[in-house]
């Protein structure tokens, strides 16, 4: 088989690594790809936003399979296009994506469904916007509709952040059309964690779940991120628990988008919390969450181009998943999530037999070396018997990396003793 991966991340660098151990699959191109990527399967210079490149490329390699990585291609509708020339492709519709693309739609669609989240109101004038905040109080969380490269949304315990974060999006424009619309909801407190499973229709199959770190710092302090590290299987949480999660939230979600008429096939990410009153959800999203597919997928048994193709036929994958521990660590640009300097040489990659390095957001600098070509870099992750000996793992592997003023990483992530 040939394989196309759209996007150009560490979660595509993964899905790389994991389509390279299928017998199935003879060879992997990768729309845009990366400098690791580079090393492991045939980058192809398209822009994953350039859908009739992508189409065309498709047919003239005769693609078999093609697997989109982010949320803008599915937004903008590549599962349509890819679907009108008659090329499979895995992932949702642009009707079906907006679960993810518009926050408004994804809470309207759970609360007229009775799916648990957080209570909200949505705003496009800001005084509106400001009055619910004053007459709500703080903590609260403030997100953008449509997509901001994870960067749309800001949990605010002091009342001048909150206002001041609906100007950024309602006056000042900060995300563009995307910011046009605030979500405004209220503070849930409590663990969270990551739950995907792979959906066609009605039917849910659930992966284990993960847990990432969104904040930039230890103890988790500091700005949001697109997350820092994560760890898989979450150890500290009741199987009761997640029983309740499918029972309460994948599987009536999957029927919600039927019954609206925008049935749902791909990767849905329920990003949750566990709550007094129960779990709820944070948010969806429509594809492989990163950097939680980068511990999740190391972990699964099956062949995953067989799971896809049982998936898109309607039939169980039968999941079977190994019995270990994954965790990954993020090393990321000095200055991330804000202003960061691009294309600094990374220090030498060590290899190793006990961690596996994903790349997300480099360019080969030489043969040998790479350069940064954003906020995240890479991800470092190890899979043991427990999480204490992957940490053990990665820990020295970083400390052979030599991260200087340019690159920082936290040494937190895992579960909390």
């Amino acid at each position: 088989m040939k394989v196309l991966i759209v996007g150009s991340g560490g979660r595509e660098h993964m899905l790389v690594k994991t389509l390279s151990t299928s017998k199935r699959v003879k060879e992997i191109f990768v729309a845009p790809g990366n400098g690791g990527i580079e090393d492991e399967a045939t980058t192809v210079n398209i822009r994953e936003d350039d859908l009739e490149s992508l189409v065309e490329f498709a047919k003239s390699n005769e693609i078999d399979w093609t697997i989109v990585g982010p949320e803008i291609p599915l937004a903008q509708g590549i599962v349509n296009r890819f679907r009108q020339e008659n090329l499979l492709i895995f992932g949702p519709t642009q009707e079906a994506a907006r679960i993810e693309s518009s926050k408004d739609f994804a809470k309207g669609l759970m609360k007229k469904h009775q799916i648990p989240t957080a209570r909200y109101e949505t705003f496009t004038d800001s005084e509106k916007a400001k009055a619910y905040v004053k007459e709500q109080g703080v903590p609260i969380v403030i997100k953008a509709d449509g997509l901001a490269a994870g960067k749309g949304v800001v949990v605010a315990t002091e009342e001048s952040v909150a206002l001041g974060a609906i100007e950024d999006m309602l006056d000042g424009n900060r995300f563009g059309a995307a910011g046009a619309r605030v979500v405004i909801e209220e503070f849930l407190d409590g663990e969270e964690f990551s739950l995907f499973a792979f959906v066609n229709g009605e039917h849910v199959y659930p992966m284990i779940p993960a847990r990432d770190f969104k904040r930039a710092f230890e103890n988790d302090e500091g700005p949001n991120t697109g997350g820092m590290g994560a760890y898989a299987p979450v150890s500290d949480l009741e199987p009761s628990k997640i029983e309740e999660t499918i029972k309460h939230v994948l599987e009536p979600t999957a029927k919600a988008m039927v019954d609206e008429g925008v049935p749902f096939t791909g990767i849905l990410y329920a990003g949750l919390i566990e709550t007094k009153q129960g779990v709820k959800v944070i948010e969806f999203n429509a594809r492989f969450g990163d950097p939680e597919t980068q511990v999740v997928l190391p972990l699964l048994e099956n062949d995953l181009i067989d799971v896809i193709e049982k998936v898109s036929n309607g039939e169980d994958p039968n999941l079977q998943w190994k019995d270990a521990c994954a965790v990954g660590v993020v090393v990321a640009s000095s200055g991330y999530p804000g202003a960061y300097e691009k294309d600094v040489e990374l220090p030498p990659l060590p290899s190793s037999a006990t961690c596996y390095v994903t790349h997300a957001g480099t360019k080969k600098a030489s043969t040998q070396t790479y350069a940064s070509t954003g906020g995240r870099v890479l991800l470092v992750g190890s899979i043991q018997d427990s999480y204490e000996n992957a940490q053990k793992e990665i820990n020295h592997y970083l400390s052979s990396f030599d991260v200087s003023e340019n690159f920082f990483y936290r040494n937190d992530i895992g579960p909390r003793r």
